[in-house]
């Protein structure tokens, strides 16, 4: 997989890009992971319920055809889309949201923090308490049981989140992507239900005391994503 690394760049010519390389593509292109950092913006999802837009001011607002519904991007953080034809790599959609969150799990492992999953709520959350503590959530994803009630609705208590997942699948072939909170001013997740929870606390690596370049991060993210996603 080629790695890109764009710098920083705004949302929506980015996002332009990654329809057009996506229908242009054939059997024969290869894979690329783009990495990049966006101005301010807010990327609505497309089934985003414009109630989770609490007071956007300023901050534009970008409608996208991704899952998932609104979250931020900023100075800060590293996002990171791959472009991947599933088909050839083997491996279904449900695998590659597996594959990505664990790349940011094993990122973060790297700087002493612990990456944890929650049932029903893609990304990854650490603990604000002990970010670094690798005690088992009851929150964790579980196997379904035959027989049991469905799960309530995902809950947060004690959690920050610090990596949003949002992706597109278009023939086999993936894009949009991952972001991971490095060191960014946070106050535009008080504008705006996360990912559509009410209160979710979003947290970065800075907030939790881990003191990393950009750079760094996303070297680090990089190298995770090519590993974690191979055929």
């Amino acid at each position: 997989m080629q790695i890109c690394h764009l710098g920083r760049v705004d949302y929506a010519p980015t996002y332009d890009a990654m329809v057009a390389f996506t229908e242009a593509r054939t059997a024969e292109t290869s894979d690329e992971l783009w990495v990049c950092e966006h101005p301010p913006v807010f990327t609505q999802g497309i089934a985003g319920k414009d109630d989770h837009l609490l007071a956007p001011g300023d901050i534009p607002v970008v409608r996208t055809n991704r899952g998932g519904q609104v979250t931020y991007h900023g100075p800060g953080q590293v996002v990171a889309y791959p472009l991947i034809d599933l088909q050839r790599a083997g491996y279904f959609v449900k695998e590659y949201v597996y594959r990505i969150e664990e790349a940011v799990i094993r990122t973060l492992d790297h700087f002493g923090v612990t990456g944890h999953r929650v049932g029903g709520a893609p990304g990854i959350y650490v603990r604000l308490d002990d970010p670094a503590s690798h005690a088992v959530l009851p929150q964790r994803p579980q196997k379904k049981v035959e027989g049991q009630q469905p799960a309530a609705d995902p809950h947060f208590g004690g959690l920050g989140k610090i990596a949003a997942l949002g992706i597109k699948v278009s023939r086999h072939c993936t894009y949009h992507g991952v972001a991971l909170n490095v060191a960014m001013d946070l106050q535009p997740y008080t504008r705006i239900n996360p990912c559509g929870y009410a209160g979710l606390q979003t947290v970065d690596l800075s907030t939790i005391g881990v003191a990393v370049s950009w750079d760094e991060a996303a070297q680090v993210l990089s190298q995770k994503l090519g590993a974690t996603l191979s055929p």
